[in-house]
């Protein structure tokens, strides 16, 4: 068997830093204090037994989350004072796989391999809950132009792993916080007391940021482009009038340049490429982090 990367192929993975925290918390919750203990394991099973054990598929979806395995193996195996488990990928994060696929082979301590398995199944299971339903709209919008997007409403803490996960099915991720781009919504407009004031209030503060404005009409949405914004979020509208504020803005454009569109709230699978088809360039979708089930993974001793 050839061993593959367990990354998504040319994608740069979540940020190590963040897992490394996550996997850090979720072995607190399981051991205990730091070193921790797992009172059944180290009761039953010598700690210099070696073993191996198959993470494996037990419903058709998306695979991802694999690249947490190792830091999960490596991070028990320094806490208990044991040697190291290796990990063998047999299909990469991103691959569509059906019940009963090996997913990866782990060699090592049994010890390890045990103290691991919960908190490697939960995030590998997360994670590839989301790839699943992200893939169901990537299907659903393929050939129409139109992109998937995640939003802000992660799991917290698991934000880098969630929005990596989108990218494995096939998604499109938006901004990964507060801090990366501004993002005008209607408290913000209330509180500035117009969509041109807030616009240039976030211009005077942060110039380096780029600024995105939800519109929900369509003099809203011709005020936002009129005040320099070139990202408009067209939120809660029925597909009739979508359609009528993207013609709007792209009559426009021939002079103002390129507007990036997003049609966001309400939106289902079963009219995803309704929606697509009005012109708009992605539809944004918290149900992707906030609203996937797991895929359900299991970790099998084989020796």
């Amino acid at each position: 068997m050839r061993e593959v990367a367990a990354g998504l192929p040319g994608d740069p993975g979540p940020d190590p830093a963040a897992i490394a925290r996550v996997v850090a918390a979720a072995l607190d919750e399981d051991l205990g204090p730091e070193p921790g203990r797992d009172v059944t394991s180290q009761s039953t099973i010598p700690a210099d037994e070696q073993g191996s054990a198959d993470l494996v598929a037990r419903a058709d979806g998306v695979v991802a989350g694999l690249v947490v395995v190792p830091v999960v193996l490596d991070a028990v195996a320094d806490r208990l004072g044991l040697g190291r488990a290796s990990v063998e990928v047999v299909v990469p994060d991103g691959t569509r796989v059906a019940r009963g696929d090996v997913l990866a082979r782990l060699v090592g301590p049994v010890q390890v391999l045990l103290v691991a398995e919960r908190t490697l199944l939960n995030l590998a299971s997360r994670a590839s809950g989301v790839a699943t339903h992200t893939r169901r709209w990537a299907d659903a919008l393929a050939g129409t132009g139109a992109l998937v997007l995640d939003t802000r409403k992660t799991t917290p803490g698991l934000r880098a792993l969630e929005k990596y996960a989108v990218r494995c099915g096939g998604g499109t991720n938006k901004r990964m916080g507060l801090y990366d781009v501004a993002m005008v919504k209607d408290n913000h407009v209330a509180a500035a007391g117009s969509v041109t004031a807030a616009v240039e209030a976030v211009r005077a503060r942060f110039p380096d940021v780029a600024i995105q404005v939800e519109a929900d009409t369509a003099d809203q949405a011709l005020e936002a482009i009129a005040a320099g914004a070139t990202f408009l979020l067209l939120d809660n509208m029925p597909t009739p009038l979508l359609a009528e504020v993207v013609a709007a803005v792209r009559a426009g454009e021939a002079t103002g340049g390129r507007i990036e569109l997003e049609a966001t709230g309400n939106l289902t699978l079963d009219r995803a490429r309704e929606v697509a088809t009005t012109g708009v360039d992605y539809l944004s979708v918290g149900g992707l982090t906030h609203s996937s089930p797991i895929l359900d993974l299991a970790l099998d001793l084989t020796a």
